[in-house]
């Protein structure tokens, strides 16, 4: 989102404004058109940096450089925002220990950079009749992330699966965000783990 340029010189149309010299000082309230004279005089702009003030303040400053530091503080601004996703962590009921723990340490992995973990459980076949062994699991994954993880969306069967979702506890400390490669990778790694284990 670009950032909205201030009224500037002859763009500035009230009768008196407030200055400050490029420098910080106070120059006082003074006629418009002085103001614009005092900053052509420097070979600087006078740009309105608080219109909602009576009367308005203006400064005397270089424009351009005003401008570009703006958006540079946009831009840095912008990189310190967490975008939070939706993670789905996929397994079945009869998992593998050794399973279970990658997906858990997965889970953890983006819990720590701020992000949502759904949780799923995926039934086949017979295993439909025994979904108290989904619950169990998911109930144990919930004790294994006390410590990060609140449960946003509880325990709910859905057709052939059974979900939940869980979001970082508040004032958790969020990691810098890893490759998102890297992500999918290993967790096409831990998919393929998966399947082998129940096959």
């Amino acid at each position: 989102m670009a950032i909205q340029s201030p009224r500037i010189n002859r763009r500035i149309r009230i009768p008196q404004v407030r200055v400050i010299d490029a420098d910080g000082t106070q120059v006082g309230v003074l006629p418009t058109a002085e103001a614009m004279a005092l900053a052509e005089e420097r070979g600087l702009d006078l740009v309105e940096v608080s219109p909602k003030a009576r009367p308005p303040v203006c400064k005397i400053m270089d424009y351009g450089k005003y401008m570009y530091q703006l958006n540079k503080r946009a831009k840095e601004a912008r990189k310190r925002q967490h975008v939070t996703h939706l993670k789905e962590i996929k397994m079945r009921p009869k998992i593998e220990p050794h399973d279970y723990d990658f997906k858990t340490r997965h889970a953890r992995e983006f819990l720590d950079e701020g992000d949502k973990v759904k949780a799923t459980v995926i039934f086949r076949g017979r295993e439909l009749a025994h979904k108290e062994l989904g619950r169990r699991l998911l109930d144990r994954m919930v004790v294994d992330l006390d410590d990060i993880a609140n449960v946003e969306v509880a325990i709910r069967s859905e057709g052939r699966s059974m979900t939940m979702v869980l979001s970082p506890k508040p004032g958790h400390k969020i990691k810098e965000r890893g490759g998102e490669e890297d992500a999918k990778d290993q967790d096409a790694q831990g998919s393929s783990k998966e399947v082998q284990a129940h096959e």
